[in-house]
């Protein structure tokens, strides 16, 4: 019987193992501690500062008047969203239409009602009496009140931005998805709604998202018409009490909860169309 010796091999020298040791960013840390020793200076300010008068603020924070110009505020929100991006998707389908008539109509209405101040369409339709005193033979005082013309300003204005939005969308779907579905034989309707739409709200809800939430923000400018809104509901108590800053506090942390509300949902809302595509690998 044969023996065998066993006889150890050295490994080489390269191919022993490296502790990989990450680069050392003394400058980052050094930023982010300016920045913390900043923002903590800021908030010891703002808590310690006696002129918020944090207390006035507690107590207005959810008193009936402010509730109700924050309930103002919020359905007036969903409601103009919910008509500009109706009216937004029929102009949308205008622009993308064969009809050189529809896509001029509706780049005309985008180019006038993008170029117009939200501040001066709501001026204009606030005294829109002075060249209709009456329509269908009711004066146009009664029958515009300062909700309504609010709620017409802002959808005419939101619908501008949201056709641009819808059509970015239906855009950004590759052509060879409508045209494999038209080779299936699908309905024009189901093509739309099976193929080019899940598609589409991928670029939709970003920015759908962002203009709901600058809608919700923006509404704060009816106040100049004397909507009761939630800044209208603030500025009514502080003209009574002189209470400026703890009042406006009071509607900036309400306009922060709700929009950060939405940011959440906007956040899931993106995800679940997201699902599929690369970056939710």
């Amino acid at each position: 019987m044969s023996s065998h010796t066993l006889v150890k091999v050295a490994a080489p020298e390269d191919a022993v193992p490296h502790r990989i040791v990450p680069r050392r960013r003394p400058g980052q840390w050094v930023a982010a501690g300016i920045v913390l020793v900043l923002l903590g200076l800021a908030v010891n300010s703002v808590a310690r500062n006696e002129a918020f008068q944090w207390d006035v603020v507690g107590d207005y924070f959810t008193s009936a008047s402010v509730l109700r110009g924050l309930w103002l505020t919020l359905w007036l929100t969903v409601l103009v969203m919910a008509l500009g991006f109706a009216l937004g998707a029929l102009l949308a389908a205008f622009r993308l239409s064969a009809n050189p008539v529809l896509r001029a109509v509706s780049w005309g209405y985008v180019w006038l009602f993008r170029s117009m101040p939200i501040l001066v369409q709501l001026l204009f339709w606030f005294n829109i009496g002075a060249l209709y005193p009456t329509i269908l033979g009711v004066r146009t005082v009664n029958l515009l009140g300062p909700v309504t013309v609010a709620i017409i300003g802002l959808t005419l204005h939101e619908a501008a931005y949201a056709a641009e939005v819808v059509r970015g969308g239906i855009l950004s779907v590759d052509r060879g998805q409508i045209e494999a579905a038209e080779a299936l034989g699908l309905s024009r309707w189901r093509r739309w709604w099976k193929i080019v739409l899940p598609q589409a709200m991928r670029s939709i809800v970003p920015p759908a998202g962002n203009m709901l939430i600058g809608t919700l923000k923006g509404t704060s400018i009816v106040s100049v018409i004397a909507v009761q809104d939630l800044l209208y509901s603030v500025q009514l108590v502080y003209h009574r009490t002189y209470q400026v800053i703890p009042l406006l506090m009071v509607a900036t942390l309400w306009y922060v909860v709700v929009t950060s509300v939405l940011s959440v949902g906007q956040h899931y809302v993106e995800r679940h169309y997201a699902r599929g595509s690369e970056r939710m690998r």
